[in-house]
């Protein structure tokens, strides 16, 4: 049975499964502590995301990771859409960012995001190395939107 769990303290604890979303650890501390960070189990932990307030009206998903093994299954699609019907009172708009990857922009439209803007070389100015996804090397960050 799926259980989603926001997760109060020790929020580092989950660290080994927020670094296959963003692969650098000081990156992660930027948002981690002022972000909410849900935990989904079934049976044991399968995946996490952390979602970060921007202003009055919007937040932003920073980091969704699913174990490598159980991908494919519908767990992170389960966690979008709990973190969409948790905070629809809050906030009128969700926005995430991310590589320009064709699978991952897809995963994200399936979820009801649509495109929104570009931050050009994100990825080459902010991490210490280059990123790659799908052996795509990530440059550009793109921001897609969905409205709660």
């Amino acid at each position: 049975m799926v259980k989603i769990q926001k997760i109060i303290k020790d929020k580092k604890q989950f660290l080994d499964l927020l670094l296959l979303a963003d692969e650098q650890e000081d990156m992660i501390d930027k948002y981690l502590p002022r972000g909410d960070l849900f935990a989904l189990y079934d049976d044991n932990l399968k995946s996490v995301c952390v979602v970060v307030p921007i202003n009055g009206k919007t937040c932003e998903l920073k980091n969704i990771a699913t174990y490598e093994k159980y991908q494919g299954k519908g767990y992170g699609r389960a966690l979008i859409n709990f973190i969409s019907d948790f905070y629809k009172n809050d906030y009128k708009t969700m926005l995430v960012g991310t590589g320009e990857t064709p699978t991952i922009l897809s995963f994200y439209q399936s979820c009801g995001f649509e495109n929104s803007y570009r931050v050009k070389n994100f990825f080459t100015d902010n991490y210490d190395h280059p990123i790659f996804e799908d052996d795509i090397q990530l440059v550009d960050m793109i921001y897609l939107k969905k409205d709660l």
